[in-house]
């Protein structure tokens, strides 16, 4: 794993979390988009090498929806970037981790994507992301 990739963080509403963050970080949202795999929208700030991912529920059976409605908003997951998102994944099988699909997904900011049970991670979702080449 390279290095962190982004903190993806849960809101019940974008646009004012996308307000808030703005003004904390001190820099402008640079990309939406939505991820219908995961049925959410996302929002990216960037500060310095530091990225932050804001995360909407599409509807109300998404994961986000869920992960709100029974933790709250906050900081849903952490994410790594990865040179080999398949080896890194059979890697991490290999040693016992479990994951949530048995192959890379499409996810936001033009990447691939899979994630790490938190049950298998110490209690944090973990992410890893490979830029889609």
């Amino acid at each position: 794993m390279n290095k962190i990739e982004h903190i993806g963080i849960a809101v019940r509403d974008l646009k004012a979390a996308g307000d808030l963050y703005e003004q904390l970080l001190n820099t402008k949202i640079y990309k939406t988009e939505e991820v219908a795999t995961e049925s959410v929208k996302t929002a990216f700030l960037q500060t310095g090498p530091n990225k932050i991912e804001l995360l909407e529920a599409l509807s109300a059976d998404s994961p986000i929806a869920k992960f709100i409605d029974k933790k709250g908003e906050g900081i849903h997951h952490i994410a790594f970037e990865v040179d080999d998102i398949k080896a890194e994944m059979a890697r991490l099988k290999a040693l016992g981790f479990v994951l949530l699909s048995d192959a890379p997904k499409p996810g936001a900011d033009n990447k691939l994507v899979c994630f790490v049970h938190p049950k298998s991670a110490g209690g944090v979702l973990v992410e890893l992301v490979q830029e889609i080449r």
